[in-house]
């Protein structure tokens, strides 16, 4: 979905930034442009960038191959 319309930034590119180490609005606005243009969007994108660094928080603490039914009780 598009989240910034003036600068054509999507969600998807919001959370490949953040994977990438982008923290906060002004991370985006520098790699993505967005925001540059009316501002209405910032919004949104911190909304989009709040769930991918919890999505990603979320990925890092769940070890690789672990499956909960093989998990010891």
């Amino acid at each position: 979905m598009f989240v910034c319309i003036c600068n054509q930034v999507t969600d998807k590119q919001i959370c490949r930034a953040v994977n990438e180490g982008a923290s906060s609005i002004e991370d985006l606005s520098n790699e993505l442009n967005l925001g540059t243009c009316c501002g209405k969007c910032k919004s949104c994108a911190k909304k989009v960038m709040r769930e991918a660094i919890q999505q990603n928080a979320y990925s890092e603490a769940i070890p690789a191959g672990f499956s909960p039914a093989l998990a010891p009780a």
